[in-house]
């Protein structure tokens, strides 16, 4: 990794935790797709057997962690979306300053996700939900989503303070 002065920083550990989750990420999606690829070979004409049962539940579930596995890395990499079209002309600093103030927004408001996830999972377990097809405990995903969103919190506020360390 590098930082604004172009000199080489060795990764940290919350770099390669969010490297490791993204990776597992990328595993889940690439096993998603295939069992989407086996599932619908089954049910053309040329097989003529059923599906993967629950193929549906399963890509739901998936792609929820999946995605929530991919933002610690993006905010880490500084990967989002941002509009610097009014601050292009303000001095370094300040443009850091401001887009670390957005980190920690973007971390307060991933904090609040993963908290309402986790009631979400609480609930969800009190409750006994299951899916409808593969009857798995609905929780889990949802829990597994609250705590991604939680590192996810925790990778922006890293990176706010990353932006306010950088050497000037």
């Amino acid at each position: 990794m590098t930082d604004r002065a172009g000199e080489e920083r060795p990764p940290s550990r919350i770099d390669a935790v969010a490297e490791t989750v993204a990776l597992v990420g990328g595993a889940l999606l690439i096993a998603v797709a295939t069992m989407v690829v086996v599932s619908v070979t089954l049910r053309s004409d040329l097989v003529g057997a059923a599906g993967v049962p629950g193929d549906f539940e399963l890509v739901q579930m998936a792609t929820a962690v999946a995605a929530f596995c991919f933002l610690p890395l993006c905010q880490l990499k500084r990967g989002n979306i941002f509009v610097d079209t009014f601050t292009l002309k303000l001095p370094q600093r300040w443009r850091d300053g401001i887009d670390a103030l957005w980190d920690v927004v973007y971390g307060l408001a991933m904090a609040l996700i993963a908290w309402r996830l986790g009631v979400g999972a609480r609930s969800a377990l009190a409750s006994g939900e299951n899916t409808m097809v593969l009857q798995l405990p609905a929780y889990l995903p949802i829990a597994l989503c609250a705590v991604l969103a939680g590192f996810v919190a925790l990778a922006a506020f890293v990176s706010a303070s990353r932006l306010m360390r950088q050497p000037r």
